[in-house]
């Protein structure tokens, strides 16, 4: 009914960019946050950036000055440009979107199936 996915993964250099995007599609009557988490190896997931439909961004501290998140295509779609890329940023990033699909007068939490980002030297 919803679907969420994301491009845009692969491995870089330290200190290289990639841009991640996401969209959201499918019976969607509307969509207020969508954003990116992240899970490296052996930690749990974690926020990393997310923008409600305003356009209101909330960033973690890690990625504060480096990370960069918009949205565009009337707030369906999102990109996370990654700048100054360190080791410790390597994950799967996981799209996130709070969805009202049709059928339903709330919103529930979608995810995409994940997008591996590596880097290293």
């Amino acid at each position: 009914q919803v679907q969420v996915v994301e491009s845009g993964g692969g491995l870089v250099q330290p200190g290289g960019s990639l841009r991640l995007s996401c969209a959201a599609s499918g019976s969607i009557v509307s969509i207020n946050d969508m954003g990116w988490y992240r899970q490296g190896p052996g930690k749990e997931r974690e926020l990393v950036a997310l923008i409600n439909s305003i356009g209101r961004t909330r960033y973690a501290d890690s990625v504060k000055g480096r990370f960069l998140l918009s949205r565009v295509n009337a707030n369906s779609t999102v990109y996370l440009q990654m700048n100054s890329l360190k080791a410790e940023d390597t994950a799967v990033y996981y799209c996130y979107a709070a969805v009202v699909g049709r059928g339903y007068s709330r919103l529930s939490d979608y995810w995409g199936q994940g997008t591996q980002v590596t880097v290293s030297s």
